[in-house]
């Protein structure tokens, strides 16, 4: 049972995540074999201020 761990930041659309959700699944389903019903994927998201990147926090880049 392949399980995908997704984090990103906060701020996509239902519609985005129900995308996502799917395409990975799909890829998945593609590479490995493994039936559709058998994949699982959680998204994570995370505030921009508990995130950063090369010592800054992406909430402070805007």
């Amino acid at each position: 049972m392949p399980i995908v761990n997704v984090k990103m930041l906060e701020g996509r659309t239902d519609e985005q995540k129900r995308d996502l959700v799917k395409k990975v699944t799909d890829a998945v389903t593609e590479s490995t074999g493994a039936p559709a019903e058998r994949v699982s994927v959680v998204i994570d998201e995370m505030e921009p201020a508990h995130f950063g990147i090369a010592g800054e926090r992406m909430s402070d880049k805007t």
